[in-house]
């Protein structure tokens, strides 16, 4: 895999973090994950281990998270979505998503009573931000937010939300009179409810849920004091956004190697199909080389949001582009689940879609790159 050595541009660390995860994944999760997407569900059990391995917010410092570096965190993701998407997405919902809006914009007490609890895999969150009828316009939300003396009281529907069903803990956003804004929301409170979304093809091993805030009232303490306008939702997306580089990467190295091992065995016309691969190797390590920069950026702190939106684009594409050669190289042993091929090309195109659709960040970029406003 490493065509380009780009191993020696890895320190020593970044290497060990990247083979513990990598050596979780093939002993734990591999052997059990196309039961798990045939049956669409998680493997919740393996929960306490993911905390053990200190993935949940690794790159987040104290409070319990390993405070390890956002390379050292992606390639912790590419080796997540090796195993499955689905598996990547629950840690970084937790990390990313979840943790991360509370050690930005929480308060000192809601830091240290969530967190410690969150890295040690006991209090599982969800982000609801996305509602029904406004996915990649999230200014237009539709979900309200008003005090009542000292309470606030949350009215409306989130939907595509990984891990709404299992999260103890919600972060859901919403419009107030001062703007949009923040909110803990526990699972027993009252007015909340989590509904599971079935019959998907994709994300099958993942939990997908819609949010239903039914004049669900919450103390004003649970409101993120920091959180302050549309920019805090959007920052812990872009913490998301960054971990799918990497992720997607590992889905395409999945099935680049399978791939690889099944054309070299397979004979047709006198002679292996590897004679006619297409070279998926190319675009494993530019994307490898793509996502390395930016991490090492967004650890200088000179990481920018279209950065990462180009390297999302990108990265995604490609990986899905990929999948779908890999399928066609397996023919029709393609669809089967004996292979991780098929399973990983329907979940990219999930991954092509959430943290922002290829149209949005070409639009973001191209504001950039012109100054011509793209979107109001």
């Amino acid at each position: 895999m490493d065509f380009y050595r780009t191993d020696d541009l890895l320190t020593e660390e970044e290497r060990l973090v990247r083979s513990t995860v990598g050596r979780f994944v093939d002993q734990r999760f591999l052997s059990i994950i196309a039961e798990h997407y045939e049956a669409a569900t998680f493997p919740m059990e393996i929960v306490p281990e993911l905390a053990k391995l200190g993935v949940f917010g690794m790159h987040l410092h104290g409070y319990g998270a390993a405070g390890m570096s956002n390379v050292m965190y992606g390639l912790a993701c590419q080796e997540l979505e090796r195993g499955d998407s689905g598996l990547r997405s629950f840690v970084s919902v937790q990390g990313s998503l979840c943790m991360f809006p509370i050690h930005r914009y929480g308060s000192e007490e809601q830091k240290q009573r969530w967190l410690p609890k969150m890295a040690a895999g006991e209090v599982i969150g969800c982000f609801g931000l996305t509602e029904p009828e406004f996915g990649s316009n999230p200014a237009g939300m539709a979900t309200r937010a008003r005090r009542d003396g000292k309470d606030w009281i949350l009215n409306g529907t989130k939907r595509w939300i990984t891990n709404g069903n299992v999260a103890d803990l919600a972060i859901v956003w919403a419009r107030s009179e001062q703007g949009i804004r923040g909110f803990l929301v526990e699972k027993d409170t009252k007015g909340f409810e989590a509904r599971q979304i079935h019959h998907k093809l994709s994300m099958r091993a993942s939990v997908t849920s819609e949010l239903i805030l039914d004049d669900c009232r919450i103390p004003a303490g649970n409101e993120l004091p920091e959180a302050q306008g549309l920019k805090a939702p959007l920052s812990c997306l872009n913490e998301a956004r960054y971990g799918i580089v990497w992720g997607v990467l590992g889905a395409a190295i999945a099935c680049y190697r399978s791939a690889l091992e099944y054309a070299k065995a397979r004979v047709q016309f006198d002679r292996p199909i590897a004679g006619y691969q297409l070279n998926m190797l190319t675009e494993i390590t530019k994307g490898q080389l793509l996502a390395l920069q930016l991490g090492r950026l967004k650890d200088e702190g000179k990481a920018t949001a279209t950065q990462i939106s180009m390297a999302k684009l990108n990265n995604v594409r490609e990986a899905l582009q990929i999948a779908r050669e890999a399928r066609s190289i397996l023919g029709a042993n393609g669809i089967s689940l004996e292979y991780p091929v098929m399973r990983h090309m329907n979940n990219l195109e999930t991954v092509l879609t959430y943290e922002g659709t290829s149209e949005i960040h070409m639009l973001a970029i191209g504001e950039e790159i012109t100054g011509l406003a793209a979107f109001k």
